[in-house]
């Protein structure tokens, strides 16, 4: 008996080891060495990546047998690597095109406004060429703007331009001229047409109001779109942006065209990071139906538009056009009309809730932009009834902006499934947040942006910077104000300090959080065998720095599946 034991024993032994996987001793691609790579237990010294996956990290006993004959090996002399960043609210587009039109600095005077324009004018060919452009902030102009403001230095051409925000638009009165709009015009649905005591058009629109002239400029070409956005692609690999999700196709060229783009650069090989596309939607919007049902001719291997973008109010600032729950603090020159008291809510809540509905249950993740906690709500009101209709899908629709949010609906999301997205570029004090302090009060103010009361609910909060709402698309800037809420390197002044949260917490939203946003959790997100080599290699280290110093972190590499996709040492 004891014989046939110790038989059965070696036998079953003999088995279960030659059932043990053979170790994988395949040479790796490429070994980055010599260095501090973040993983989820701690640190390592060095790397190994094959086909664009991680196949061994640890010392370099664990990782140089892999390397072969043809394996490239990267010394990176004791800098650290962290995983790739993820900014999943960004126009790189929109960013582009800014750069290539009448840009205004952010913050810019009345007169420094005038002079910039003036500029721009003369460089154009022909007085029927219009100065396309941006941004103002009505904080740093001193006052609200007028259309002769624009008149003054550039009468002959029709001017609109953009405030930071992008949900207003600044015109001349050749610019009214050409769409037809007079004191007659009525306001159209979800816009407003602002008028002076005497009721004509100031030139100052908000929301839809400005498709009145924004139509009838002229059409961008698609090489101006393909160096928009290859512009923009180059400077987010250079700050370690590995994926994205671009927030509103559609905006800038028309859902179609703006898909077109991202397909023909796509099979160019232009793009190397991993991006998500939202559509932009509205009731009655056909083009934006059509975009979502033909979506899939324009998905390619880094390019999914998988998603779709509704606006649910503006913004609270001068304009009043984002929807709150309780009356704005500030009182409207001019204006005594409801959205002057509360904002505008876009979207009716039943067609809502019939949309995303209708959107989940084709496999589709929604994203709102909803600034006002009644906005906020809304779009939360929603994604419940698209889990009462279907389940839960495992589509994380999410609230974006969330400038603020009443403290009952935090536990809403989680208990919904839902997503809060934030924007900590915009926490550090600057003139859009004056014009939004100004327009609230001090006591709301105070819970601006709750991301710290977010977290504690247990729900998933997700970063997007709304490039080029902001002037940089760094992510280190929003680290160090999530963490601070102050100007970068500190400042006397801050912005909703109550809500700051820690650094890894902080690295945490631009990683672990954002690959589960994009449902790409399993494939990036943290460094380790079988995840995606999307790697950024940084010149200091963000845990042993003080908080304000986590804007002066540089990239001095990013990597996109293996592949090199920046080089500062490069030319």
């Amino acid at each position: 008996m004891r014989f046939m034991t110790l038989a059965f024993m070696l036998t079953f032994t003999a088995t279960v080891a030659c059932a043990q996987p053979a170790v994988d001793t395949t040479p790796a691609d490429l070994i980055l060495t010599n260095a501090h790579i973040k993983s989820p237990s701690g640190w390592a010294g060095s790397v190994a990546v094959r086909r664009g996956i991680i196949v061994a990290m640890g010392d370099d006993a664990a990782v140089m047998p892999l390397r072969g004959p043809a394996t490239q090996v990267v010394d990176l002399h004791s800098n650290v690597v962290l995983p790739g960043f993820s900014d999943v609210h960004v126009h790189p587009l929109g960013a582009g095109l800014s750069e290539l039109q009448c840009k205004i600095a952010q913050g810019s005077s009345l007169a420094a406004t005038q002079a910039t324009v003036k500029k721009c004018a003369g460089q154009l060919q022909s007085s029927a060429d219009w100065v396309v452009g941006g941004q103002w902030d009505v904080p740093a102009l001193g006052r609200a703007p007028d259309r002769k403001a624009l008149d003054s230095v550039a009468s002959g051409h029709p001017i609109i331009l953009d405030d930071t925000s992008g949900h207003s638009a600044w015109v001349n009165t050749r610019a009214l001229e050409i769409a037809g709009i007079t004191r007659s015009t009525v306001d159209p649905p979800g816009g407003i047409i602002e008028r002076d005591k005497r009721g004509e058009p100031t030139g100052i629109l908000r929301e839809s109001a400005t498709d009145l002239v924004r139509r009838h400029v002229p059409k961008l070409s698609d090489d101006t779109l393909r160096k928009a956005l290859t512009w923009s692609l180059k400077q987010m690999l250079q700050v370690g942006i590995t994926s994205y999700t671009e927030a509103a196709v559609g905006y800038a060229a028309g859902a179609e065209r703006e898909l077109q783009t991202y397909a023909a650069m796509a099979d160019a090989g232009q793009i190397k990071q991993r991006a998500t596309l939202c559509i932009t939607w509205a009731p009655g919007d056909a083009e934006g139906e059509r975009a979502i049902t033909m979506r899939n001719l324009f998905a390619r291997d880094r390019v999914s538009p998988s998603c779709v973008k509704i606006f649910l109010d503006g913004v609270p600032t001068d304009s009043h056009t984002a929807a709150m729950l309780r009356p704005y603090a500030q009182k409207m020159r001019d204006r005594n009309d409801e959205a002057a008291v509360r904002g505008m809510l876009l979207v009716d809540q039943k067609v809502l809730n019939e949309a995303v509905t209708r959107f989940d249950r084709m496999g589709l993740t929604v994203k709102f932009h909803a600034a006002g906690d009644a906005a906020v709500r809304a779009g939360l009101n929603a994604i419940q009834a698209a889990r009462a209709a279907n389940g839960f899908s495992g589509l994380m629709h999410n609230v974006g902006h969330c400038t603020f949010v009443a403290k009952e609906d935090l536990a809403r999301a989680r208990a919904i499934g839902a997503t809060f997205e934030v924007s900590p570029y915009l926490w550090s004090p600057s003139p859009i947040n004056d014009s939004i302090t100004e327009a609230v009060g001090d006591d709301l103010i105070k819970r601006v942006w709750p991301v710290r009361e977010m977290i504690d609910s247990g729900a998933l909060v997700v970063p997007g910077s709304d490039w080029a709402v902001v002037p940089s698309v760094n992510p280190w800037l929003a680290i160090e104000a999530l963490v601070t809420r102050e100007l970068p390197g500190g400042s006397a002044k801050s912005f909703g300090k109550a809500e700051a949260i820690t650094l890894p917490e902080a690295i945490d939203l631009f990683t672990v959080n954002s690959a589960r946003q994009e449902r790409m959790s399993n494939v990036v997100g943290q460094l380790g065998p079988g995840m995606a080599a999307d790697l950024v290699v940084v010149d200091q280290n963000p845990y042993e720095v003080p908080a304000v110093r986590l804007h002066d972190t540089h990239v001095k590499m990013t990597f996109i599946a293996g592949e090199k996709v920046f080089d500062s040492a490069a030319p």
